[in-house]
């Protein structure tokens, strides 16, 4: 009997306890306070970036299709974090349940994974627009960008679901503290008192090389995209063509950069603070976000003057 006890009990341990960011315990209320203004600029961008790309009809391409997407899924990405890390950091609730902490492991992976993926279809699509402009409406119909989409929806899916199955199969018979703000794959298959290794070699080899593969076909259109720019005659169309790219490049280097040192820091970082590693990952799920709405309704004119457009108006009424 204890046996089938120890089972059950495996299948579905008890809550989890996220410990927030170890080492900085007496400044977790100014680090949510800042944490949450991020988290405001973040939501206030992406729904106001929503709503002129719904709203406007001049910004229905497939550029701002995926880019609507990219901010949907921004939205899932710091709203699956930060509302669990500020009730650390304010309330001291520090449990989680286990299906809860398999929901938001799920959903900061999978729109991990997700975003990479849309920032290659956006690379693919200012590959068409600069390389082929006569073409791009009829290579990128609607019915195109939609099987780009629910393609790259389902990929992010399957690779990720995996994740879910190797950790419920895990017995957790120790401790259940998790020394981070929110649950990560490897971080929590670390609790368990049984072999991991499968969990290590798939949670970080699988998004890793399919984060990789989007790396390469975002450089290879890039590099592309320049050959074909600087065969053009005049300087203006020069200077047009790589305009219409900055907003994505800054975009794509905000993306992979921090994302890259994470993980490069994860495995051979041993001299990197776990409280710096923390607070690191922490500011991922935030800074891209709130910063992707700002650097495209900067860099990209149509976006710039339709958010012009709207606050002048609301000013006026």
């Amino acid at each position: 009997p204890a046996m089938i006890i120890f089972n059950l009990s495996s299948y579905n341990p008890g809550p989890f306890i996220l410990v927030g960011i170890p080492g900085l315990e007496q400044y977790h209320v100014w680090i949510g306070i800042l944490f949450c203004i991020i988290y405001i600029v973040a939501v206030m961008g992406n729904c106001i970036l929503l709503y002129l790309l719904a709203v406007e009809r001049s910004l229905h391409e497939p550029m701002f299709f995926f880019l609507s997407m990219l901010a949907m899924t921004d939205l899932i990405l710091s709203t699956a974090g930060v509302p669990k890390t500020l009730s650390i950091f304010w309330l001291g609730d520090r449990e989680i349940t286990f299906p809860g902490c398999l929901t938001q492991m799920f959903f900061l992976h999978y729109t991990f994974v997700l975003d990479s993926a849309i920032l290659m279809a956006m690379a693919f699509d200012r590959y068409v627009a600069i390389c082929s402009p006569l073409r791009y409406t009829t290579i990128l119909t609607s019915k195109t960008v939609i099987k780009i989409v629910v393609g790259i929806s389902i990929r992010s899916f399957c690779i990720i679901l995996p994740d879910v199955f190797l950790l419920t199969r895990l017995p957790f018979c120790r401790t259940r503290i998790i020394p981070h703000t929110y649950c990560e794959h490897i971080g929590v298959a670390r609790l368990a008192c049984a072999d991991i290794s499968i969990n290590i070699w798939y949670g970080f080899c699988v998004p890793i090389m399919t984060v990789i593969s989007d790396v390469i076909l975002i450089a290879v259109s890039y590099i592309l995209i320049l050959c074909a720019v600087f065969r053009l005659p005049s300087r203006d169309a020069r200077q047009k063509a790589l305009g219409t790219c900055g907003s994505h490049v800054c975009v794509i280097l905000m993306f992979y950069t921090p994302a890259f040192f994470s993980i490069l820091a994860h495995r051979f970082g041993h001299n990197v603070s776990r409280t710096f590693h923390i607070m690191f990952a922490n500011l991922y799920i935030v800074i891209p976000p709130a910063l992707n709405p700002i650097v495209y309704g900067v860099k990209t004119k149509q976006i710039r003057d339709k958010v012009i457009f709207l606050f002048s108006t609301k000013r006026k009424k």
